[in-house]
């Protein structure tokens, strides 16, 4: 059955009354793409990230549409959505869209990624494949931030074939898919802490985790935020870590500075990720104030990664 894609163009004052209006009509599952939404989106949240993709940027230039799908035999609701928008003195679009199995489709954009000389990152419905002799860590990719095809998140695992050890204890803060806590694991680490301040990152944490074997105690995940939950960060500070990882954004490394020592021990060492070239003085100067030593920086396409000691 082939699909209809519908492209109902408006403007950015209007694009929400205009999706207002469509949903009273009946007509579900709307998708805005709207640039003054998105700027305004990406203004109100930077402190999450550093970088924009630019092509996306591009994409939604001057752009104020709503698009909403039908199959090709809804006649009579192609009929109503063509009545609504002349109503309206809107312009419509329609592109029928190539016959594709949608339901897999996506699976298609996450191959296989073979990370530093040891690991391969595998979606869950390769797990059964070919691992090219290299420790597989599975990982639903469909669900949260982290899948091994960014440079940031290679350059923690790269870091971390040398120095986990088969009794290293390590903590992830800001563990999102929980990849780097199962990578730890894979390689042979005694146990790893899984943190995120979102809640569903926990869940999904496990949930990866197991599809690689791993649970309790080898493996724990938690909600919370280092550094406003005293009494997590106490939970926390209890115990020595050989490995602590954080692979955020800059602005929350800089946030997180103050906190780390206690988290270190001085044969501890810590690995920052997910800095973009412009902001990496800034973070090395925030873990210096904090007490910390960097011994080195990786660099791969325009993101950095910082290794790290306690010597105080």
């Amino acid at each position: 059955m082939a699909w209809l894609e519908i492209t109902v163009r408006t403007t950015s004052d209007s694009i929400e009354e205009t999706a207002a209006a469509l949903t009273a009509a009946g007509f579900q599952e709307l998708v805005l793409e709207d640039q003054t939404q998105f700027e305004d989106f990406l203004e109100q949240n930077k402190a999450c990230w550093d970088y924009i993709d630019e092509d996306l940027q591009q994409q939604l230039q001057g752009l104020s549409h709503i698009k909403l799908y039908l199959q090709s035999s809804q006649e009579a609701e192609l009929s109503r959505l063509k009545a609504f928008a002349e109503e309206r003195n809107l312009l419509l679009q329609t592109d029928i869209l190539p016959e594709t199995d949608w339901e897999n489709s996506w699976q298609e954009h996450y191959p296989a990624v073979e990370v530093g000389e040891k690991l391969i990152v595998l979606p869950y419905w390769l797990a059964d494949s070919d691992h090219s002799g290299r420790l597989p860590v599975i990982l639903d990719p469909g669900l949260t931030f982290g899948t091994g095809a960014h440079p940031s998140t290679q350059m923690v695992m790269e870091a971390m074939e040398q120095l986990v050890t088969l009794d290293s204890r390590c903590l992830d803060l800001g563990s999102g898919s929980g990849i780097l806590s199962v990578t730890a694991l894979r390689l042979g680490a005694k146990n790893a802490i899984g943190v995120d301040i979102d809640p569903k990152a926990e869940s999904i944490a496990r949930e990866n985790a197991a599809y690689n074997g791993f649970s309790a105690p080898a493996f724990t995940a938690c909600t919370g935020d280092v550094t406003g939950d005293k009494a997590l960060m106490e939970r926390l500070s209890d115990n020595c870590y050989d490995l602590v990882l954080v692979n955020i954004v800059a602005d929350v490394i800089i946030h997180l500075a103050p906190v780390l020592p206690k988290l270190l021990t001085k044969e501890s060492t810590l690995i920052c990720s997910g800095i973009l070239d412009t902001r990496l003085e800034d973070v090395i100067h925030a873990l210096t104030r904090a007490g910390l030593t960097v011994l080195q920086t990786k660099a791969k396409e325009d993101w950095r990664c910082i290794i790290a000691k306690n010597v105080l």
